[in-house]
């Protein structure tokens, strides 16, 4: 399973950079607007020179015809962009269309595996289930993701399903355990994932035991 980090922060993406795990990034206008807006042109281009993956940006138009030409102005930023469109009936007929023309799409918003199915045959590269927007009102996201997962791989389906909306280091080993091909996950999930005391500890002890080692040969070698 590839991790993507879900930020439009340039500060965040070039410290997750630094770790050599992250292959993609995915944006929203929440995370622009959170990430103190600016060109959302110039912020993702300069995301796509961090980090050489596919680099989601949303397209904000609402009907079919609007769709298709946003689409096309975006993804011609920059070849690694990838265009994120929400799954209703404009998004599907849009994405049904840009897919014939290569245009890679990242059908987002999704939360059941019958869109998640729309979506596949409508020709997105990555379908986006959000898990955390659905634990929020008493669904089980991650289902959400399993089923989907099974249902492209029983039919040899070639889209790839995205878990996005993780909230927590938990959320990620269960989109790998549900087969997941990518999770987006905020920096401080990464951090997460990163984190356990024992391991803090360690390098603690690990640390202390070397200096007294090295105290201890200091003063052998005084005698």
């Amino acid at each position: 399973m590839r991790l993507f980090l879900d930020t439009a922060s340039v500060d965040e993406i070039r410290e997750a950079a630094k770790l050599g795990v992250i292959s993609g990034v995915t944006t929203n206008p929440t995370l622009w607007a959170k990430a103190g807006g600016g060109d959302y042109r110039d912020v993702v281009v300069e995301i796509c020179g961090i980090v050489d993956g596919p680099i989601s940006a949303e397209c904000l138009s609402r009907d079919v015809e609007g769709l298709v030409e946003e689409a096309k102005r975006v993804a011609g930023w920059h070849p690694n962009v990838v265009v994120k469109i929400p799954i209703d009936e404009a998004g599907l007929e849009a994405t049904s269309r840009l897919s014939k023309e290569g245009v890679k799409v990242n059908m987002t918003l999704v939360f059941s595996a019958n869109q998640a199915l729309l979506a596949a045959h409508a020709g997105a590269t990555f379908i986006s289930p959000f898990v955390g927007r659905l634990d929020d009102v008493g669904h089980d996201g991650m289902a959400v993701v399993a089923d989907s997962v099974q249902i492209l791989e029983r039919y040899h389906l070639p889209n790839q399903v995205l878990a996005a909306s993780l909230r927590h280091p938990l959320h990620v080993i269960g989109a790998a355990k549900a087969g997941a091909h990518i999770a987006t996950m905020p920096y401080s999930v990464l951090k997460g994932m990163l984190r356990h005391p024992l391991t803090d500890v360690g390098i603690e002890r690990f640390l202390a035991d070397a200096e007294k080692a090295a105290k201890a040969a200091r003063s052998a070698g005084k005698r």
